[in-house]
């Protein structure tokens, strides 16, 4: 499964200008970091109240990286 491309798919629901969502990932030998770069306006959407949606996002990413043995994250910047 392509992580970078499903974390694409959530947040793009999410806002509403999608074309501005932009996504980066580094990867080492044990993890992969994807940041996430939207637009300043929108950051609230993407966050939620007391960051209930960003935890829910990084929650299924994590799930859907459980066969690749590596560690996750997503920072929202």
């Amino acid at each position: 499964m392509d992580l970078g491309k499903l974390l694409l798919d959530i947040v793009s629901a999410i806002v509403d200008s999608p074309d501005e969502v932009r996504i980066t990932r580094n990867e080492t030998d044990d993890s992969i970091e994807f940041v996430l770069n939207v637009a300043p306006d929108e950051m609230g959407m993407v966050i939620g109240r007391h960051g209930k949606i960003a935890k829910a996002i990084r929650t299924v990413v994590k799930a859907a990286s459980a066969g690749t043995g590596k560690k996750v994250s997503v920072e929202i910047q």
